[in-house]
């Protein structure tokens, strides 16, 4: 008999460990056709969402190019999903970390990067409203974050320009849909933030099959990415589409763009939850919109898989007190 401890591989080292490799789910009760709509579970990132990817790919590489030091700081902009996919990675790897966000975005965010230790600066409205947020009232945030990091020293990530982001989802979201969907992809579709999620993955997968067809959902009225004129900035979609082309999104990449509304991104949302038993956020409620939608078209096979991203959790966004928002 033995007095060693038996450690079992299935034991992770840290929540680092627990980002990605999220599982492929078929929503065949929602959309029992035609075709068939599979979703990556993202909001089972220990962040919460799928900017837990970026967030350890960004801040390894900044490490092994030496321009983060160990224990340095981080500052980054932020809707609240790369903050606290920041924050999840920071804590771990100890880099303090401050983040910059709109008022308009949603407390629960900024409560939850906080909770990671992330020291969070929220910027007054501009032009948007709670839960409605416009380019205008990022650039706030976006100059803070800028003019921290330039007074301190401190790293900034630069999640919508850096091309880490785009790298985080070629190397990880990309070959995991290929893998787990058995090398079965006719279509891909996703909201467009930073454009890090859609330029990623679309190039990794019509690599493996260039007739994949990848499409990205904007909100009906915001539509940048198909050259629309915007006549509804605000919208539902906390994160996505403010009414700009993002620095990282690749045209040659997207076949069309597929417009939802804030009624339709609700509607799924809430659908997600009563057919699947899934609390997500309404940008994922978009994607699955957007997927529906285009099944419908024609423009695919009867028997088409789509595959989409639910992006993050709906405890993002439930409704908060009004004395809490400001």
């Amino acid at each position: 008999m033995t007095n060693a401890i038996s450690v079992s591989n299935e034991i992770k080292a840290s929540a680092l460990e627990l980002i990605g490799n999220t599982p492929l789910l078929a929503l065949d009760r929602l959309h029992p056709g035609p075709g068939r709509i599979l979703v990556k579970c993202e909001f089972m990132n220990p962040g919460g969402s799928l900017k837990c990817r970026s967030s350890l790919h960004m801040i390894q590489k900044a490490r092994e190019r030496g321009e983060l030091k160990p224990g340095g700081d981080v500052v980054e902009v932020t809707s609240g999903n790369q903050g606290c996919g920041l924050g999840v990675v920071c804590s771990v790897l100890g880099h303090p970390l401050t983040v910059t966000m709109s008022k308009g975005n949603s407390i629960q965010r900024a409560l939850h990067m906080e909770a990671l230790g992330a020291k969070c600066i929220r910027y007054p409205l501009v032009k948007g409203t709670y839960g409605n947020v416009t380019f205008a009232d990022v650039e706030p945030a976006l100059e803070g974050a800028m003019k921290m990091s330039e007074e301190t020293g401190a790293f900034f990530v630069k999640q919508m320009a850096n091309p880490d982001n785009i790298e985080a989802h070629y190397e990880t979201t990309g070959p995991e849909i290929w893998r787990q969907s058995g090398h079965r992809v006719d279509a891909f579709v996703t909201a467009v933030g930073t454009s890090g999620t859609f330029t990623g993955v679309s190039k990794y997968l019509k690599e493996q099959n260039p007739e994949i067809q990848c499409f990205v959902v904007e909100p009906e009225g915001s539509q940048p990415l198909k050259g629309c004129p915007i006549t509804k900035p605000l919208h539902m979609l906390q994160g996505a589409s403010y009414g700009v082309v993002p620095d990282l999104f690749n045209p040659d990449l997207m076949e069309d763009s597929i417009s939802v509304t804030d009624e339709e991104s609700v509607h799924y949302k809430d659908l997600l939850g009563t057919k699947e038993g899934l609390f997500v956020g309404y940008t994922s409620g978009a994607n699955v919109a957007a997927a529906v939608k285009l099944l419908n078209s024609g423009k695919l096979p009867k028997d088409a898989w789509v595959v989409t991203i639910l992006s993050d959790t709906g405890l993002k966004y439930t409704p908060v007190p009004d004395n809490l928002i400001e």
